[in-house]
C-alpha cells in the first residue's frame, strides 16, 4: 500500500506560511523571471496550473517532489539544481497537516474530484457559518485570530468550485451530517440552502446517502478521489490527527470501486434536491 502519512487534518489545519516555503517561492520566482517566463507560459511546461504555480511561489503551497526535475528543460540545468537545492531546504511547522499541501495541490489541478464525508459536511460546500461553528467548537480551544486565519483559508479554498468549471465535483453525504443541526437551527439553514446552490452548478453533483441503507459501501470511513490532469487516480483519507494520501493502483482502484458503489447507493440528484428541500422546510 503506497501512502504518505502527516500530521494534523484538513479540516483543522489549512496551510499556514513558513519561511522556508517563502524562500523557496522567491527563489522559483526568480528562476522563473530568469527565463523570462510568465507563470501561464511556465505552468504547462512542468504539468501544472498557473493557479498552482502562482501558490507556490506566495509559500502556501508545498512544491511537488519532481517540480525541480520538471522545471530542468524551461528553466535550464543549472537553475533546477539551484530549485533542488532549496527544495532540500524546506522545513514544516509543527501541527501542520503536512500532507494536506500536497493534497490542495492535487485539488487544484484535478480534472475529477470524489468526496464522501461521513464526519462533517465537506469542506468545498461549507457556508460560512458552518465554518465558523466547527471552528468555535474545536478542541484544544482557537483563538480569535485563529479563528479568522483558518475560516480565510477555507473559504479561499472554496473558490475551487468557481474557478473549475471544467472539473467534475461528486459528493456524497450523509444524512445523519444534516440531520445534526451543527451549531443550531439557523446554521442548518444556511447549510441546507448552500447545499441547494452549488448543486446548481452543472459541475457539481450532490447526493445525499439516506439514514437507513441496509447496503452501504462506507463502511471503512471518508474517501477523497482526484483524477489528475494526466488521468491518474490518488486518493486521500483523514483520522484524529493524521492524513493518508493513498497513490498505489491497487487500493485506489479498490475506493474507486467503493465510491461508485456508494454513488449508486445513495439517492439521485433530484431526490436528494427533494430531501434538502423538505428538511430546509421543516426548520
Amino acid at each position: 500500500m503506497n501512502v504518505d502519512h502527516g500530521g494534523g487534518n484538513s479540516n483543522g489545519n489549512e496551510p499556514e506560511l513558513s519561511d522556508s516555503l517563502k524562500t523557496f517561492g522567491a527563489v522559483l520566482k526568480a528562476l522563473r523571471d530568469e527565463a523570462g517566463l510568465t507563470q501561464e507560459e511556465f505552468a504547462p511546461r512542468v504539468g501544472y496550473s498557473a493557479h498552482y504555480i502562482a501558490k507556490i511561489e506566495q509559500g502556501k503551497r508545498f512544491p511537488p517532489a519532481d517540480l525541480a526535475e520538471r522545471a530542468e528543460e524551461p528553466l535550464g540545468v543549472v537553475a533546477a539544481k539551484v530549485l533542488g537545492a532549496a527544495a532540500r531546504s524546506l522545513t514544516r511547522k509543527a501541527g501542520l497537516a503536512s500532507w494536506f499541501h500536497k493534497w490542495a495541490g492535487i485539488e487544484e489541478d484535478a480534472v475529477s474530484l470524489y468526496t464522501y464525508e461521513c464526519r462533517a459536511i465537506p469542506g468545498l460546500l461549507q457556508p460560512e457559518p458552518y465554518i465558523r461553528a466547527i471552528f468555535d467548537r474545536r478542541l484544544p480551544p482557537l483563538s480569535e485570530e485563529q479563528i479568522e486565519r483558518q475560516v480565510s483559508a477555507r473559504l479561499e479554498r472554496q473558490q475551487l468550485l468557481a474557478n473549475r468549471p471544467n472539473t467534475a465535483f461528486s459528493f456524497v453525504i450523509e444524512q445523519a451530517l444534516l440531520e445534526r443541526h451543527m451549531g443550531g437551527a439557523e446554521v442548518s439553514r444556511h447549510v441546507l440552502d448552500y447545499l441547494l446552490l452549488q448543486g446548481q452548478r452543472r459541475n457539481v453533483e450532490i447526493q445525499v446517502m439516506p439514514l437507513r441503507q441496509e447496503d452501504h459501501a462506507g463502511v471503512d470511513g471518508l474517501m477523497y478521489l482526484a483524477e489528475t490532469p494526466q488521468h491518474e487516480w490518488v486518493g486521500y483519507s483523514e483520522g484524529q490527527q493524521s492524513s493518508i494520501l493513498i497513490t498505489g493502483p491497487k487500493d485506489v482502484s479498490a475506493m474507486l470501486q467503493r465510491y461508485g458503489k456508494l454513488r449508486s447507493q445513495a439517492l439521485g440528484r433530484e431526490a436528494t434536491v427533494s430531501l434538502l428541500e423538505q428538511m430546509r422546510g421543516a426548520l
